[in-house]
C-alpha cells in the first residue's frame, strides 16, 4: 500500500470533501481516501498494483480539485 498526502487549495466546503473522498474512493486499486476542509489536506492510500499516482492525480484536477505542485 501507498500513502500520500496532498495540499489540495480549492477544498472550501464539506461538499468538496465529499466530492473529492466519494469520486477519489472510485478508483480502483484506491483503498482509503481522508480529506480536511480545515488544513485542505488529502490522504490516499491505494494498492500501486492496481492504479498509480498519475491516475489519481488526472482524476483529481479533472473533478477541480488539483493537488498544489
Amino acid at each position: 500500500m501507498t500513502t500520500k498526502t496532498v495540499k489540495v487549495p480549492s477544498i472550501s466546503c464539506g461538499h468538496c470533501v465529499a466530492t473529492i473522498e466519494r469520486e477519489v474512493g472510485g478508483l480502483d486499486g484506491v483503498a482509503s481516501v481522508k480529506a480536511d476542509r480545515a488544513t485542505r489536506d488529502v490522504t490516499i492510500a491505494w494498492d500501486p498494483k492496481a492504479t498509480d499516482w498519475t491516475a489519481i492525480d488526472s482524476l483529481m484536477r479533472e473533478i477541480n480539485y488539483a493537488p498544489a505542485d
